[in-house]
């Protein structure tokens, strides 16, 4: 049995709260909390592609399907009420699978993404 390789890559936006993380992460304990967070979760992704919370496909925000193609999306909690989402696709070769994180976001971006009051 040959075991897939996962690979996680971060979106535009994913990638833009990273290397805002990893900016402030030297003068705010917050940051470098969610940071950390998310170094140790992106580990245990690559270990086991469904590691974070499935979200149910009804409840998948109509942006993230018409801007990723989502057809799945996990939730993975961070520190201070943050959220990493990810969706899940094969990889080039049928012997990788991709997690693609699409968004790394406080609560209240989280909230307003799910049309949470």
């Amino acid at each position: 049995m040959v075991m897939k390789s996962v690979r996680v890559i971060l979106s535009k936006n994913a990638k833009e709260v990273f290397e805002y993380l990893n900016k402030e992460s030297s003068s705010s304990k917050i940051e470098k909390s969610i940071l950390n967070a998310i170094k140790q979760k992106t580990e245990l992704i690559k270990n086991n592609f469904a590691y974070g919370d499935p979200i149910s496909k009804k409840l998948i925000p109509k942006r993230i399907i018409e801007e990723y193609h989502a057809t799945n999306l996990y939730r993975v909690e961070l520190p201070n009420f943050w959220r990493m989402l990810y969706i899940v696709q094969e990889g080039e070769n049928k012997i990788e699978i991709i997690a693609f994180v699409l968004e790394i976001c406080d609560h209240k971006k989280y909230n307003k993404l799910f049309g949470y009051k």
